[in-house]
């Protein structure tokens, strides 16, 4: 029995060979890659979906602000011309206009909220899709240099020497800043 378990083991291992040759890594890597952008697309779009929503909430509580004004104006006049049927029924408009004017800042002030999340989480994978597209583009040049070794001072495969360490980065980052102070 054992001789027939290592005969399976065997065809498993030239069967999962195969696979990973058939699947070839740089093409799922870029679909990856590709599904990555298109979720950063929504994501952006939900973004410019929540600007919008908000500033319709601004001009609304603008406009209910305004509103609120009027009844005051208008209260005067059913006060001054001892009218107070007048008066309680605008006394009831000013009421119902300020509630919405709460519900709409507190739904404006949620919206916002999820609006700095957003916006957070966004920067987070674009940060982490530029990490991996570079990363994505090391195993590809990796890759072709190891299916074509007489390639290797091929200029793309110079690239290798490409990665940048954080210190390096700060480094630069001071620089820049200085630079741009200086200036």
């Amino acid at each position: 029995m054992t001789i027939v378990n290592r005969i399976t083991q065997l065809f498993k291992a030239d069967f999962h060979a195969v696979l990973d040759h058939i699947e070839e890594p740089e093409l799922l890597l870029r679909q990856a890659i590709r599904d990555m952008e298109a979720e950063l697309a929504r994501q952006e779009q939900q973004i410019r979906s929540d600007g919008h929503k908000q500033a319709e909430l601004k001009l609304r509580q603008k406009q209910l602000e305004q509103r609120l004004h009027e009844f005051d104006e208008e209260l005067d006049l059913g006060f001054g011309s001892g009218k107070e049927d007048l008066a309680k029924g605008l006394i009831r408009r000013k009421l119902e206009t300020q509630r919405l004017l709460v519900q709409l800042a507190s739904r404006e002030g949620l919206l916002s909220q999820a609006t700095v999340r957003r916006q957070a989480l966004f920067t987070q994978n674009r940060t982490t899709l530029e990490g991996l597209r570079q990363k994505a583009d090391l195993f590809v040049l990796h890759a072709a240099s190891r299916r074509n070794p007489d390639q290797s001072d091929h200029p793309h495969c110079m690239n290798q020497n490409a990665v940048v360490s954080d210190d390096e980065v700060e480094v630069a980052f001071l620089r820049e800043q200085e630079a741009r102070s200086a200036a």
